[in-house]
C-alpha cells in the first residue's frame, strides 16, 4: 500500500511539473508579424518565384488611440510598423516613384507628415524599431502623398495594388491615413 501511495504522489508531482513548464511559453505578440507580396495575388494563382516584392512587418493595433501626430510623431523616422524594423525584399530591379531600386533586401522606414510621407529604403537590417536608424545607410528616399480615408483601419496594413501589367502601388494604411507609393517593374 505504501509503495502505491508513493507512486501516485510521484505521478501527480510529475503531472504538475509538466503543466508548470507548459505555462512558461510566451504569449501571443500584441503586434503580429505579417507579409505582403507584389503582385498581390501571386499566392493564389502563381508560384513564389513569381513574386516581385515581399514586405515583412508587424501590425500594431489602433485600440482607440490617436495615431499619427500623437503616438507616431510627424517629422520623425518611424519603423513603419511595430517591433523589429520592417523589411522589404525586391526580387528584381524596380522603379519606386520613378527612382531605381536594385534587387535586394532593405529596411523600410517612413517619416510621416500630415500631407505627405517620406519613404526610406536603408541597408541596415535585423534590428529593433528605428532606434539604431542611420541616415547615411539610406539608398533611396521618395515622397508620397498622404490622404484621409473615410474608413478607419484598426491594424496597420501594408498591401499592394496591381496596375497595368508593369506597374502598381504599395499602400500603407492605418487609422484614417492612406499613403500610396507608385512602382514599376
Amino acid at each position: 500500500m505504501r509503495s502505491s501511495t508513493l507512486l501516485i504522489i510521484f505521478a501527480v508531482a510529475f503531472f504538475i511539473a509538466i503543466q508548470g513548464n507548459a505555462q512558461r511559453l510566451p504569449g501571443l505578440d500584441k503586434s503580429p508579424m505579417d507579409m505582403a507580396y507584389f503582385p498581390p495575388n501571386f499566392a493564389h494563382d502563381r508560384q513564389v518565384d513569381d513574386a516581385i516584392i515581399r514586405v515583412t512587418y508587424s501590425r500594431p493595433q489602433k485600440k482607440g488611440r490617436a495615431i499619427f501626430g500623437k503616438m507616431v510623431k510627424y517629422g520623425k523616422v518611424w519603423r513603419t510598423g511595430a517591433n523589429e524594423s520592417t523589411e522589404i525584399k525586391f526580387y528584381q530591379d524596380i522603379m519606386l516613384d520613378g527612382k531605381s531600386v536594385k534587387a535586394g533586401t532593405y529596411s523600410l522606414f517612413t517619416i510621416p507628415g500630415e500631407k505627405s510621407w517620406e519613404i526610406i529604403l536603408n541597408t541596415e537590417l535585423d534590428y529593433w524599431g528605428a532606434y539604431s536608424y542611420k541616415e547615411e545607410k539610406d539608398v533611396l528616399r521618395v515622397t508620397a502623398p498622404a490622404s484621409t480615408s473615410t474608413e478607419e483601419v484598426e491594424a496597420f496594413t501594408i498591401s499592394f495594388e496591381e496596375g497595368d501589367g508593369q506597374s502598381g502601388q504599395m499602400i500603407l494604411a492605418w487609422d484614417k491615413t492612406v499613403v500610396k507609393v507608385p512602382l514599376k517593374y
